[in-house]
């Protein structure tokens, strides 16, 4: 690490000096090594600053507390980027308060300035897990980078979906980039890093404090063009980043849910305050790709018609709809054989026409 940036990080962890006043510290001493070497009484100029504050600048972290962290960074396999690196995302330089250090596993990549966000409830229903892993899919597949938390949940699904499509993806954590949260994700974590970047602002070995989510949501919206939000509560943290996209002057889509679901009440509302209904990525990608033909099926990924379908399966499929159906269900209102309807279905699951859920449910893909 050079010698700015090593000053750089000493800076980002002085305790109380957050994102604002590091770069009210910036505008005023150009350099973190220059307020380092402040007086006390130029540090107090700064507004907002006080003499706690001041003084904890002067005294700084020790540099065995600086060569630690970094050490931690090396042995995670993880990089440092500063707002004055050329790779530092250039949307998130955009916005009010942009983090003053990343702490990066992955690379970043400038096809990343195209992209989209997807965030919503952690307790997903079978509708909200499909309708997810389409839009991310298609989005994926159109070259667009998505971003998400790397929760449980909307935000897995989001991964996964861009992952499965061979795209983009970056997540963006609550905790230190050497701390896997929910640890059921760490697989994802480890696919993330080969197909992306997983980055946070917190310092490593932080963990996922509740403060630390409402936080790092602005730095979801920031890195985006727009902010996707699927099934979400009235007091979802989806909304916290809908608000931080809409300070930000960023896009803000919502799909719509069942109007007697709570766990749909924040993404209604959203749309009946403006954001744009999304149905499918066609809802997303017109505000910001040109569709080649103008029509739905030069989407790459997109089904073919449902009209060609042969009869059989044609029939288990207008069975189907966002709600589970358990399979003797099925067979009992198509009158088909077991063994058929387990051989019609498969065929369907692999057009992606359907889902399975455990213990043998299927849903129709929306």
């Amino acid at each position: 690490m050079d010698h700015d940036s090593f000053h750089w990080l000493a800076l980002n962890l002085v305790p109380g000096i957050g994102a604002i006043f590091f770069k009210r510290l910036l505008e005023r001493f150009k350099s973190p090594e220059a307020a380092f070497r402040a007086p006390a009484k130029e540090l107090l100029k700064v507004e907002g600053l006080g003499e706690k504050a001041a003084e904890a600048i002067r005294r700084g972290p020790s540099n065995q507390d600086v060569e630690r962290e970094l050490t931690l960074l090396k042995e995670a396999g993880g990089k440092l980027l500063t707002l004055n690196d050329n790779t530092y995302p250039g949307k998130l330089k955009e916005i009010y308060d942009p983090p003053p250090v990343l702490y990066v596993k992955g690379e970043l990549k400038e096809e990343d300035d195209l992209s989209i966000s997807i965030v919503g409830s952690r307790k997903t229903s079978p509708y909200g897990r499909s309708i997810t892993e389409k839009i991310s899919q298609d989005l994926a597949r159109h070259g667009v980078t998505i971003v998400s938390g790397m929760a449980r949940g909307v935000d897995s699904v989001a991964h996964w979906g861009a992952i499965s499509a061979g795209g983009r993806t970056i997540a963006v954590l609550g905790c230190g980039i050497d701390v896997i949260y929910p640890p059921e994700n760490r697989n994802l974590f480890g696919r993330i890093v080969e197909q992306g970047a997983v980055l946070s602002e917190f310092r490593m070995g932080s963990l996922p404090e509740a403060g630390h989510f409402p936080k790092r949501n602005r730095i979801i919206s920031g890195l985006s063009r727009g902010v996707v939000v699927v099934q979400a509560s009235m007091k979802s943290g989806s909304l916290i980043t809908a608000r931080y996209a809409l300070d930000q002057g960023r896009d803000v889509f919502a799909v719509p849910g069942n109007v007697g679901n709570e766990s749909s009440q924040g993404s209604n509302w959203l749309i009946k305050q403006g954001a744009k209904l999304v149905e499918s990525s066609e809802d997303v990608l017109e505000d910001f790709l040109p569709l080649r033909n103008g029509g739905k099926d030069d989407i790459p990924g997109t089904v073919a018609p449902r009209q060609t379908l042969p009869g059989e399966e044609m029939s288990l499929l207008e069975l189907l709809g966002e709600d589970p159906l358990h399979i003797d269900e099925i067979i009992r209102k198509s009158s088909f054989e077991a063994g058929r309807v387990s051989s019609v279905l498969l065929n369907l699951e692999i057009k992606g026409l359907i889902s399975q859920w455990p213990g043998k449910c299927f849903t129709k893909k929306l």
